[in-house]
């Protein structure tokens, strides 16, 4: 049976204009049952759909009326749509500039981004794993939101942690590649070893975010907490879990 919570809705702190409501979701306070306990947004998992649909009515009713949830088909890539295309597009990233269509990503470790420009007339919101943000996701988001990246805020929603992401020398690597001098040591700053494990390193996906964000000249960044690998009782994780649910981070103009 799914857990007798309230849902807990993580609202980001950031001084985002009054135009721009986000949110982030935990996995508590829905109506999935195990292993999905409770509120899992997403159907690809194989949880129960009619739970999933109440799980998102559950999300709706804490944005602003009317507002249209756009959802992805995320691949761990770097391409970035329009919440004004239909249906369930393959990308990891979504802008809009549309009040009441809201840009949405899932996620159960790797890091939901969400975007607002200071202005508050473009919003959106980015599904970085360690793949997408070696892609470029953050970076082609920034772009697609055709706002000075002067201009641009960020909120970085609940991941796996600096102490839990075990990784080998590949994903090193992936990050290093073509980097010299002071960068290249930026980002090796990233990975520190793992001592549990010779020749694996332990990657701060918040760490890396916010350097590729800096070279962007993003330099309004916030959030970045969180461990989904820790917080068991709050959030989602597919690497300590396996089979599991997914939170949602979401943001749209009023």
């Amino acid at each position: 049976m799914p857990r007798l919570t309230e849902p807990e809705w993580i609202t980001p702190d950031w001084p985002a204009p009054a135009s721009v409501c986000a949110i982030s979701t935990t996995r508590q306070g829905g109506t999935s049952a195990a292993p999905y306990d409770s509120l899992n947004l997403a159907h690809h998992v194989d949880d129960d759909r009619a739970a999933v649909e109440a799980n998102r009515r559950l999300l709706s009713a804490q944005l602003p009326a009317g507002t249209r949830l756009h959802w992805l088909n995320q691949v761990h890539g770097a391409k970035v749509v329009s919440a004004g295309d239909e249906g369930l597009p393959a990308a990891d990233a979504v802008v809009s500039k549309n009040s009441s269509e809201a840009c949405c990503v899932l996620a159960a470790d790797c890091l939901p981004v969400l975007f607002c420009s200071r202005q508050g007339d473009v919003v959106a919101a980015a599904h970085a794993g360690w793949r997408g943000l070696a892609a470029g996701v953050l970076e082609r988001t920034v772009e697609a939101m055709d706002s000075a990246c002067e201009d641009v805020m960020a909120w970085l929603g609940p991941a796996i942690g600096p102490g839990a992401f075990q990784v080998g020398e590949d994903v090193r690597a992936a990050f290093s590649e073509g980097l010299e001098g002071g960068l290249a040591r930026e980002v090796q700053a990233c990975f520190a070893r793992d001592p549990s494990r010779p020749g694996y390193f332990l990657a701060n996906l918040y760490a890396i975010a916010r350097l590729r964000l800096r070279r962007l000249g993003v330099d309004q960044v916030f959030g970045g907490q969180n461990c989904t690998f820790t917080e068991a009782e709050r959030f989602y994780s597919y690497r300590r879990d396996g089979c599991t649910g997914r939170m949602a981070s979401v943001i749209v103009l009023r």
